[in-house]
């Protein structure tokens, strides 16, 4: 299954709770579009959230998201893991 990398660009103020909980929203949403989120990074000087997951395609990874915190990434990127 493809990897997935999104990235939420000029988010200012989120807590490290919010993550969390937006998170746990994407793990209890993520069965419906046969895809799993993996993991997420932030920064908070930059603004920016990261989140890995496989996924199906781009489609599903963005569905998840969207029903779960109604979040959009800004970037929606295909993946490689190196060795």
């Amino acid at each position: 299954m493809p990897l997935f990398m999104d990235i939420h660009r000029n988010v200012k103020g989120i807590t490290r709770q919010d993550l969390a909980e937006a998170h746990r929203k994407d793990l209890e949403v993520q069965a419906k579009y046969g895809v799993e989120f993996i993991s997420y990074w932030y920064s908070e000087k930059d603004g920016a959230i990261f989140c890995l997951c496989n996924a199906p395609d781009r489609d599903a990874a963005a569905a998840v998201h969207r029903e779960a915190h109604g979040g959009e990434a800004d970037e929606l990127i295909e993946v490689k893991e190196g060795e």
